[in-house]
């Protein structure tokens, strides 16, 4: 039976959706609009193989929502068959344990919980609201990036902090990007022929231009990179990932505010404050031309990935497989070569030619002896929230 589910992502100054069958995994239509909020805007939207490019002035997520249900009526598929909506979430603080279908309660709590994201949750309640008012005959459905990592255990994600004030303002690990660390390890297990082994280990490496590695013990996720915020753990694209806590209180003394350390680390550091460039083809096309700060950049990366590694390997107990995934994880072969020839001391081998092969498909890239699986497994949280969608909507 058909399933067609929307699927809106939306931003501060921006909307992403697509219309995706969860039964047959075809994705119908998929559009972006862009600058919501600002003097001028552009929707993009996509059917078979046809985009249509629209001028607009989109000032909040309603006008951007009733632009995106314009463009499937003009050019199609339309929406009449559309069962449900799903929405991404970014924080369901330890609330939300899985997607859950939306209601003025739930609505309630994502407002409460947009203090701990105030950059994603406050755009994602738009989008929900104004989704609803314009499709309010179909369910609607949250899917949240942290609800994977609710299994932590205590010791995973508490602080060192004062437990009273940890407590009354929601301090603790959440992790981000859990969609798609759920989506690739399940991939994994089904790639090994080891679904639903309680003893495989597996470790995900999801890298984008936000990146994060999850540790997963029989299909629970058990530790992950990033904690209250996206800002924790690897080196990222414009993020910094892991500081000393102190560079806060060093920068403010140097006459920076909070505000401006905050927007330093997350959008001009990382990738782009090591050598300039957030695109891994940009930084490869750099390393080969010489260029020493890029590859400084390719090293330092390297050098924290294979440091979480290794800690997820002790904490798991030893390693079934590592998978990368997500856009630099699935087609950077110059970053997963010296990540896995770091970890050749724990019985990892590479497959040079097989790490050079680019595909859409779960592939191996270590050598038969290696003690270790490595994996790259293309990431689909688009086809991952719809199925969870139809998951929620048929209780």
């Amino acid at each position: 039976m058909p399933t067609p589910i929307l699927l809106l992502n939306c931003g501060s100054s921006s909307m992403k959706y697509q219309v995706i069958d969860a039964e047959t995994h075809e994705s119908h239509a998929s559009g972006l609009v862009e600058r919501i909020g600002q003097a001028s805007g552009e929707l993009k939207h996509r059917h078979g193989d046809e985009e249509t490019v629209r001028e607009g002035w989109f000032p909040n997520h309603t006008v951007a929502f009733g632009a995106v249900v314009a463009a499937f009526e003009e050019f199609g598929p339309g929406l009449q068959g559309v069962v449900a909506v799903g929405h991404r979430v970014v924080h369901g603080g330890d609330r939300f344990r899985e997607a859950v279908r939306i209601d003025a309660d739930v609505i309630a709590e994502l407002k409460r919980l947009s203090q701990l994201a105030p950059l994603h949750n406050p755009p994602a309640l738009a989008g929900i609201r104004a989704a609803m008012d314009l499709l309010p005959e179909i369910p609607h459905v949250g899917i949240f990036d942290t609800a994977f990592f609710t299994t932590l255990p205590p010791e995973a994600y508490t602080y060192a902090i004062d437990q009273e004030l940890a407590k009354e303002h929601g301090i603790r690990k959440y992790g981000f990007h859990g969609t798609s660390h759920a989506y690739v390890s399940e991939k994994a297990a089904d790639y090994l022929g080891r679904q639903g082994d309680p003893d495989l280990k597996v470790i995900v490496c999801h890298l984008g231009n936000g990146a994060s590695i999850s540790a997963v013990h029989g299909g629970t996720a058990v530790e992950t990179s990033m904690g209250l915020t996206p800002l924790q753990g690897l080196v990222m694209g414009t993020r910094s990932g892991d500081v000393d806590p102190g560079l806060h209180k060093f920068l403010s003394s140097h006459g920076m505010t909070p505000d401006e350390v905050d927007t330093l680390l997350n959008k001009h550091s990382g990738m782009l404050g090591l050598c300039g460039y957030t695109d891994m083809r940009d930084v490869g096309a750099q390393i080969e031309a010489g260029n020493e700060a890029a590859i400084l950049a390719r090293d330092v990366y390297v050098h924290r990935l294979v440091f979480y590694i290794g800690a997820y390997m002790a904490l798991l107990g030893g390693l079934d497989a590592l998978v990368f995934t997500a856009g630099v994880g699935e087609n950077a072969a110059h970053i997963r070569g010296p990540v896995v020839e770091r970890l050749a001391g724990m019985g990892l081998t590479l497959d040079p030619a097989a790490n050079e092969v680019r595909s859409r498909e779960a592939r191996e890239i270590s050598t038969p002896d290696s003690a270790v699986k490595v994996l790259v497994i293309p990431t689909n949280e688009e086809l991952a929230m719809a199925r969870q969608t139809v998951e929620i909507i048929g209780r």
